[in-house]
């Protein structure tokens, strides 16, 4: 089996699964996590063996979003044409999980044992079965230090349509599993002691369909949104790469790692329509 620094694996019967292993971050997302997580998918579709994967994270968290040391760096970037080619392969290396994660071929069980914030809550939601504690916090918190929540937009829009999608996206704001689950993001709330008992007991009652036909259902569900979800997710990309030079997202997050309020440069720059016009 294969060794991934940030990750463990585990298979048991047909189960496959991943605990994220960065506890000292809250499982945050760097460039290693997010290439391990990919792979891992991609090795677990490709398996035999492998009748359903559970995503589950160390610790207290299950995925805090982007690491702080990722958005140090990002936002001390230069805005030069290496930069700009880095902006773009960090968003390309979330689309490719998201998109891995949501096109899996195999029933997919996040069991959400802590908060699951911006990049963390779309790999919660995005699997087919989100079960999570009644502790679990969830929320896409980008705008809140100036970034644009670009890749995880294009997959909730498909998710909870649009109106919803605007009311978490632009507010920023953390909302609870019950609310979570009254939106439909959430399947099941489990008690902490129970939580991955309940998705093994979900994974084993899967394992008695028929693969072929579960694959089948889940490639169909993939279809309906095809005509729209690659564009979209390329769209995102490029607003994503904008968005990583804009000077809000700098102000945005040198105010977060210092621990102050924002002043955010683009709230001076507002030009005032002429009176009556």
């Amino acid at each position: 089996m294969t060794h991934y620094s940030t990750l463990h694996t585990h298979t048991d019967s047909g189960i496959h699964t991943i605990l994220l292993n960065r506890p000292e971050k809250r499982n945050a997302l760097n460039h290693q996590l997010m290439e391990d997580l990919t792979q891992a998918l991609e090795a677990f579709a490709a398996s035999q063996t492998c009748r359903v994967v559970i995503i589950t994270g160390a610790g207290s968290s299950f995925c805090a979003g982007l690491d702080i040391e990722h958005l140090r760096d990002m936002a001390a970037a230069p805005g030069h044409l290496s930069a700009t080619e880095d902006y773009h392969a960090d968003a390309q290396r979330i689309a490719t999980l998201l998109s891995t994660l949501y096109s899996l071929p195999k029933p997919s069980i996040a069991a959400v044992n802590g908060p699951a914030i911006a990049g963390g809550m779309g790999i919660a939601t995005l699997c087919d079965f989100t079960l999570a504690v009644p502790e679990a916090k969830f929320g896409y918190t980008e705008v809140r230090i100036g970034f644009v929540p670009a890749i995880v937009s294009a997959f909730l829009r498909t998710q909870l349509g649009e109106k919803s999608s605007r009311d978490l996206l632009l507010t920023g704001r953390l909302i609870s599993a019950t609310e979570a689950l009254s939106l439909g993001l959430v399947t099941r709330i489990v008690a902490e002691p129970d939580l991955l008992r309940e998705a093994r007991t979900l994974a084993t009652r899967l394992i008695r369909n028929s693969p072929a036909a579960m694959e089948a259902t889940k490639r169909l569900l993939g279809k309906f949104s095809d005509h729209h979800l690659p564009h979209d997710i390329e769209a995102a990309i490029r607003a994503s790469v904008d968005a990583r030079s804009n000077a809000d997202f700098h102000e945005g997050v040198s105010a977060f790692l210092e621990k102050r309020e924002p002043h955010w440069p683009s709230a001076h720059n507002t030009v005032k329509e002429p009176v009556g016009k």
